[in-house]
C-alpha cells in the first residue's frame, strides 16, 4: 500500500474502487501521510476510529502499525459519515504478536466508502483476525480490500478474515477482495466474503410475531453490524460504536 506523489489510479489494486474525483480536492495535502504506531514487545494497544466529515467531505485515515513481539494491536473503525472515506491499514507483526481488526461500513446515497489492510505476518507463531460487516443502501459503494501475507520463516502463523455485505437495495455495491500470500507452509490461514441481501424468511418469521417490519429490519442490521465490534474489550467504547452505528442504521431506514 504504498503512497505516491502523485494520485493514484485504478491501476493500483489498493485504490481500484476509489472515488478520485473525491480525492483529487484533498490529495496535496494527504499524499504520503500516515500515522505510525509502535506497540512495544508484551503491550496491548487499542485504537477506535470514527470517520469524520470534512469539507470537502472526504475523510482519508492511515496507519502504519508494527506490533512487537508478544504484544497486541486492537482496531476497530467506523466508517460513515463522509461522501468518500478510506481507512487504509498496514501491519507488521513481530513474534506471537496479535492483530485484530473489526470494522463496519453503513454506507447509502452515493457515498464510497473503503477498508484497506495489508498484515505482514513476518515472524512465527503471530495471529491476527480480520472482521468486516457492511450494509449499503441507495447508489453506495462499499470495499474491503485486505492482504495478508505470511513470510517463508513465519511458521504457526495463524490468520483469519471474514467479510459480510448486505444489500438494502440493488443499486448499492459491495466489492469484497480478500486475498492470502503465503510462503511458509506450517500455517493456518482462511478467509470468507459474502454478499447478501437481509433475510426474507427471517423478516417474515419476526412479523408472524408481531414486529413492525422498520423495527424487524433495523434488529436484523444491528445484530449482522454488532459482529465487527464484539471483540471490543472496553464496554463503554463498544457501546459507543454501536450507538453510532444505529444512528447510520437508523437514517438508512
Amino acid at each position: 500500500m504504498t503512497e505516491l506523489a502523485t494520485l493514484p489510479t485504478w491501476r493500483d489494486e489498493a485504490w481500484r474502487y476509489a472515488d478520485f474525483d473525491a480525492l483529487k480536492a484533498v490529495w496535496p495535502d494527504i499524499a504520503g501521510q500516515r500515522e505510525a504506531i509502535s506497540v512495544a514487545p508484551g503491550e496491548t494497544e487499542r485504537r477506535t476510529i470514527v470517520l469524520e466529515t470534512a469539507d470537502p467531505n472526504v475523510a482519508v485515515k492511515t496507519l502504519a502499525v508494527t506490533i512487537g513481539k508478544g504484544a497486541r494491536f486492537d482496531l476497530h473503525c467506523l466508517a460513515i459519515a463522509a461522501d468518500y472515506g478510506r481507512i487504509a491499514v498496514e501491519v507488521v507483526l513481530e513474534e506471537g504478536a496479535h492483530f485484530e481488526l473489526g470494522g463496519a461500513i453503513l454506507g447509502m446515497g452515493s457515498q464510497t466508502l473503503e477498508i484497506v489492510t495489508e498484515v505482514r505476518h513476518e515472524h512465527p507463531n503471530a495471529t491476527s483476525n480480520q472482521v468486516v460487516r457492511s450494509v449499503l443502501g441507495g447508489r453506495a459503494t462499499g470495499s474491503f480490500l485486505g492482504k495478508v501475507a505470511v513470510a517463508r520463516h513465519a511458521q504457526k502463523t495463524d490468520a483469519a478474515q471474514s467479510v459480510k455485505a448486505m444489500l438494502l437495495d440493488r443499486t448499492a455495491t459491495a466489492n469484497a477482495k480478500p486475498e492470502l500470500e503465503i510462503f511458509a507452509d506450517d500455517v493456518k490461514c482462511a478467509h470468507g466474503a459474502t454478499v447478501g441481501e437481509l433475510d426474507k424468511a427471517a423478516l417474515f418469521y419476526m412479523a408472524s410475531r408481531g414486529i413492525p417490519p422498520g423495527e424487524a429490519r433495523r434488529l436484523m442490521m444491528q445484530a449482522f453490524i454488532a459482529d465487527a465490534f464484539v471483540s471490543m474489550a472496553d464496554d463503554a467504547e463498544r457501546e459507543a460504536m454501536e450507538a453510532k452505528a444505529l444512528a447510520a442504521l437508523e437514517a438508512m431506514q
